[in-house]
């Protein structure tokens, strides 16, 4: 067997794996999530973790306090992780309930369970941002809307800041626009689990006390709860409406640094949940398999690929052909997502443009960064954030 079969093997075991993702399309192009409409105004505490955040929380607060929502009906709750600027300062100042953790124990999970065991009213949900986030005007009022008596916990529409910073900041948010739109949206439009991304989410007072608090503390603290939940059989939906804004990195090195510490983290939520995922897909779950498909076979199948042709350069036109297939792919999945979310995206046309071609080269990088887990030490590690909202225009 020559390496052009095993690539033609390579490419069938990722249609199979993936042409249900192919599939998503259609339906959020085309179809309609009807779901109810909740129409009480249901209390929020705004949960925030900020580490050395000084340059942003400010205004992620004052986003908080123009909603179009009832002011008395939402608290905002931020905890100064091992800040050492004056995160706490500026928080307290706008009218946020804050508080200091110093430890040497290091992670969101941890800060964020911390911040929980402050708080001594309930609410009917909890929503979660990072410090860099700014919220659109309505969306706590949209997400009202989506918090049913059914629901147990929501994720929203991820937008960038800084879109058009560089070829960078633009892979991760057009990368994050694919999965609100072409993932999450048809997840939900078809009745099955949306997965939370970082930050921009809701869990409701139910959940949270099913839970007994905020346990999950592995590097991807977001994929560990969403898998947690989908193996249990709970479902997370996606309120589309609901838009907030988000900082990306713009340093190359900086990215790598994240990406691994995503990638190890993906690999600890398999090796802990993988077993359960398994076990909710015998009892025709299918959020299990959409969570087990993005968690390993890309991983494998990409590094497989990739090192076996390594190998094989004498075979250079195979080696291309793999090449192009892939950025092919990449293309036209940003191509997509361009086109459907263009009036979303703020930057200029031209770098619109140019980004498509920059985001396979992107995606393109977490094949060395696949390898890179494998050995690396992945901390977390803290990303300044700069990107307010006088200087991006909002």
């Amino acid at each position: 067997m020559n390496i052009r079969h095993i690539n033609y093997i390579t490419s069938l075991l990722f249609t199979i794996c993936y042409a249900y993702q192919l599939f998503y399309i259609p339906v959020s192009l085309f179809l309609k999530n009807r779901r109810a409409v909740n129409a009480i105004n249901k209390r929020y505490a705004i949960l925030i973790c900020a580490r050395n955040e000084e340059n942003v929380i400010g205004d992620l607060v004052d986003s908080i306090h123009e909603q179009d929502y009832p002011q008395d009906k939402i608290d905002v709750y931020v905890m100064a992780d091992n800040c050492t600027d004056d995160t706490f300062e500026i928080a307290k100042s706008k009218g946020a309930y804050a508080f200091e953790r110093h430890s040497s124990i290091v992670g969101k999970g941890y800060a964020l369970q911390k911040l929980l065991d402050n708080i001594k009213e309930e609410y009917d949900g909890y929503l979660v941002f990072d410090a860099d986030n700014i919220l659109s005007k309505d969306y706590i009022k949209e997400i009202n809307k989506s918090f049913a008596d059914d629901v147990d916990a929501i994720t929203s529409y991820r937008n960038s800041k800084n879109y058009g910073s560089n070829w960078v900041s633009a892979g991760y948010a057009l990368w994050f626009l694919r999965e609100s739109q072409f993932l999450n949206k048809a997840r939900t439009i078809l009745n099955t689990s949306a997965a939370v991304s970082g930050t921009g989410f809701m869990i409701s007072n139910k959940l949270l006390k099913e839970m007994g608090g905020w346990n999950y503390h592995l590097l991807t603290e977001d994929i560990e709860f969403s898998v947690d939940q989908i193996a249990k059989g709970k479902k997370i939906i996606y309120c589309e409406k609901a838009e907030f804004f988000d900082e990306q990195p713009t340093d190359f090195k900086q990215s790598i640094t994240q990406r691994i510490r995503w990638t190890k983290g993906n690999l600890q939520v398999f090796s802990q949940y993988g077993g359960r995922l398994i076990e909710a897909l015998s009892k025709g779950i299918f959020g299990a398999f959409d969570m087990l498909m993005a968690a390993m076979p890309a991983f494998f199948l990409s590094m497989m690929s990739f090192v076996l042709n390594l190998f094989c350069l004498s075979d250079i036109m195979s080696f291309a052909e793999l090449i192009g297939n892939a950025y092919a792919m990449m293309f036209f999945l940003g191509l997509i997502t361009t086109l459907s979310e263009w009036k979303h995206i703020r930057c200029s046309t031209a770098k619109k443009i140019l980004y498509l071609f920059t985001f396979p080269l992107f995606m393109g990088t977490y094949i060395p960064i696949c390898f890179l887990s494998l050995f690396a030490k992945a901390d977390w590690k803290p990303i300044k954030h700069q990107c307010t909202r006088k200087n991006m225009g909002f």
